[in-house]
């Protein structure tokens, strides 16, 4: 059996215990030999407070996992990349599409394995929903995404500042099932955008995309965001095709086609994506895809600005 990856991680917040921590301890080709937080690091597990503290002290560390905020990114990357280590980055994979243009560049020039992750991509009805869009030629698409942001980020300021990406640091998990299901790709063609007026990033968005598919009219896809919603979350994705109509809910944990429940098997979202990064240090590759980001940043160039009331967290 082929000895496990000594692995890092860089940032211990909320994402980081839920899912990395977890996925990593039930994974059979990692193993965690460090992290990296100033805040202060896990019981029973080596830690440092940066980074390059980290790589300086255990050069066995082969790879590491970045789940910062998105802002801190870059730098970090290019750090463990420079050190000659691979990478796996929480989603977004940057601030800009520039950067994480260049961090892939880097990694190429390296010979190291870059992975840029969309976890959403890895939930269970995403790939069975995509081979149904491939099958039946989808051509109105509706995506309802809602969630209360107090629940999801309670206290977290640099989703408001320039770079935090506001409803789009949940929204992007829409864009990349889109990005990943469709059958053509898409383009944003209207966006609205409602920022509150003490903050610098937006709270809720309307948008919509066009997609063309061979020998047909064309693709319209219609998103509504919001990060107000109270009650339970809402992330969901309704297509119609020629074939029928698609549903794709809980954040694509739950598929039904033409009304009827699928069953649904497989490990897991960050199960899942431990998997294809062993799979991709094994093989030498890299996986960047920055279509959701993308999107994202159309939106933002698009976007018709409201000014809403303020929001205090």
């Amino acid at each position: 059996m082929a000895r496990s990856l000594a692995i890092g991680i860089a940032g211990l917040g909320k994402i980081a215990r839920d899912q990395h921590l977890p996925a990593i301890a039930a994974h059979d080709g990692f193993h965690l030999a460090a992290t990296a937080d100033p805040a202060g690091g896990i019981d029973g597990v080596e830690h440092h407070d940066s980074l390059d503290a980290l790589l300086a002290a255990r050069p066995d560390v082969a790879a590491v996992a970045l789940c910062v905020p998105p802002q801190l990114r870059y730098g970090l990357a290019r750090t463990a990349l420079l050190a000659g280590r691979h990478v796996l980055l929480e989603k977004p994979p940057g601030v800009t599409v520039a950067e994480v243009l260049a961090l892939d560049r880097l990694a190429a020039e390296r010979n190291l394995s870059l992975f840029a992750t969309w976890h959403s991509r890895h939930a269970l009805g995403v790939a069975p929903a995509k081979a149904w869009c491939a099958a039946n030629r989808p051509r109105r698409v509706r995506v309802d995404w809602r969630e209360d942001v107090r629940w999801s980020h309670p206290g977290q300021q640099w989703i408001w500042q320039p770079g935090g990406f506001g409803a789009f640091d949940f929204a992007i998990n829409a864009l990349s099932i889109l990005t990943e299901i469709l059958p053509a790709p898409l383009r944003v063609t209207r966006s609205a955008l409602d920022f509150p007026a003490n903050r610098e990033t937006p709270i809720a968005a309307r948008l919509e995309l066009a997609g063309e598919l061979p020998g047909e009219a064309g693709l319209q896809v219609e998103a509504v965001i919001d990060w107000r919603s109270e009650g339970d979350p809402v992330w969901d994705i309704l297509v119609e095709g020629a074939g029928g109509r698609l549903a794709l809910t809980a954040g694509g944990a739950e598929l039904a086609i033409d009304g009827a429940a699928q069953r649904l098997q497989g490990p897991g979202e960050y199960a899942d994506i431990y998997d294809r990064f062993a799979a991709l240090v094994a093989a030498g590759e890299r996986d960047v895809d920055p279509a959701p980001q993308i999107l994202t940043a159309d939106a933002f160039l698009l976007g018709r600005i409201r000014r809403v009331g303020p929001f205090e967290d």
